[in-house]
């Protein structure tokens, strides 16, 4: 019988999009003592977690709250209890995510239609508009940041247009939230997920989401059927029952709102971390925790440019927090990936798709987004890149971060 050793994880600097670095603040929360899903103690945080939600998604919906599970739970959560079998939703792809929201709708019944741009740019948000005057869908579903891409599509149009044309506007913001903008009400999203373990910087296993009275809506209709309560004049508007029991946002509403009736044993320790990193987020400041994702992405980007590397998409629709470096053509991308691991303890991501093999994809996310992970890792790229054989300008791209950080010094003194 094998003898197994506790765990000893390697320490690891994390430069990918995700999972990130986690603040050393959300561990030590997560060793806090187990209490029991009714205590007051408990529903308290989960109350104070609703509010702090509703602040990170800039938004005065009534319901916020975390959906157990990886981010993807978040999405299948909203597309499953708003898509009846036979809606038509439209789905605009620029990279892998699109697809995920496409086979989600598929299992759920929809009647997809999707437009497709190429990998590494985003939608004129008037191509968007035009084609749901068209095809007078019931839901857009959309990612807000594509981490494959490193492509960050505008939304500012197009919420309003959904407004305007009857559409559910639901939005993945997995990538962006506690990282860059994403104005809920101000864009007039219905429903936008986020994720953990990306900019919030908390372990992978909960999806904050957040729906307004427009989705709630179809909740309402839907669960009636369920529990058999209709009447006659609500039967013309009834929709199907929510195929799923563990991703009802019915029934969920029922647990995080006050009835507090038991839908599932809530994953306490998790919420102990979501509400710290949460806190951390705002304790920060939106604006100030905003700019300094810029600020690393701006020293990031300066030295991959002054070592002589090409970035994948220096575009005004960036992500600010993925940086995409082309691959050299007389470098193996994976050998060079798997050297900073090995060597330097750091990693970072290839790519999907018909960019796999072409570029690397950077993080600068949450707590991973320090002056000391950006210089580590470019130094260490720079040197692994040496070993490969690659032609570089030697010394550059370390300098050029540092006049980047050494610029704002400046500017702040």
């Amino acid at each position: 019988m094998a003898v197994y050793q506790e765990i000893n994880a390697p320490l690891r600097t994390i430069m990918t999009p995700g999972p990130v670095e986690v603040d050393p603040r959300v561990l030590r929360v997560m060793s806090t003592p187990i209490l029991g899903q009714f205590d007051p103690a408990f529903t308290e945080m989960m109350n104070e977690t609703m509010v702090m939600l509703r602040e990170i998604f800039q938004t005065k919906n009534k319901w916020a709250f975390p959906i157990d599970g990886t981010s993807r739970s978040g999405i299948e959560a909203v597309l499953s209890s708003v898509i009846e079998p036979g809606d038509k939703v439209l789905i605009p792809i620029f990279g892998r995510f699109g697809h995920l929201l496409t086979e989600i709708a598929e299992r759920n019944g929809a009647e997809i239609h999707t437009i497709h741009c190429e990998w590494g740019k985003v939608f004129d948000q008037q191509e968007i508009i035009h084609e749901m005057k068209r095809l007078k869908p019931k839901v857009l579903a959309i990612v807000h940041g594509e981490t494959s891409t490193g492509c960050m599509q505008p939304l500012d149009q197009i919420g309003p247009a959904c407004r305007e044309l009857d559409v559910l506007c639901i939005v993945d913001a997995v990538a962006t939230i506690g990282g860059t903008e994403v104005k809920v009400d101000e864009w007039k999203l219905d429903a936008v997920i986020g994720g953990t373990q990306k900019c919030l910087s908390v372990p992978s296993g909960m999806a904050p989401i957040t729906y307004n009275d427009r989705i709630e809506k179809i909740l309402f209709s839907r669960k009636k059927v369920e529990k058999g309560i209709a009447t006659a004049e609500d039967l013309e508007s009834i929709g199907q029952p929510i195929r799923s029991n563990y991703f009802d946002l019915s029934q969920l509403q029922d647990y995080w709102g006050p009835r507090r009736l038991n839908h599932h044993t809530e994953a306490t320790s998790m919420l102990y971390a979501l509400r710290e990193g949460v806190r951390i987020v705002l304790q920060e400041g939106l604006a100030v925790r905003f700019q300094r994702h810029r600020l690393h992405e701006k020293a990031l980007m300066e030295g991959i440019k002054a070592m002589g590397l090409e970035l994948f998409n220096d575009t005004e629709w960036k992500l600010p927090m993925v940086t995409c470096v082309q691959i050299p053509a007389e470098v193996d991308g994976e050998s060079v990936r798997n050297m900073l691991l090995e060597q330097f303890g750091i990693e970072i991501a290839s790519s999907f798709g018909p960019l796999h093999g072409r570029i690397w994809r950077i993080g600068t996310m949450g707590y991973s987004c320090r002056k000391e992970n950006v210089l580590f890792a470019l130094s260490a790229l720079e040197g692994v890149l040496i070993r490969h054989g690659a032609k570089l300008n030697l010394g550059k791209g370390l300098q050029a971060a540092m006049d980047v950080y050494e610029s704002v010094r400046i500017m702040i003194k």
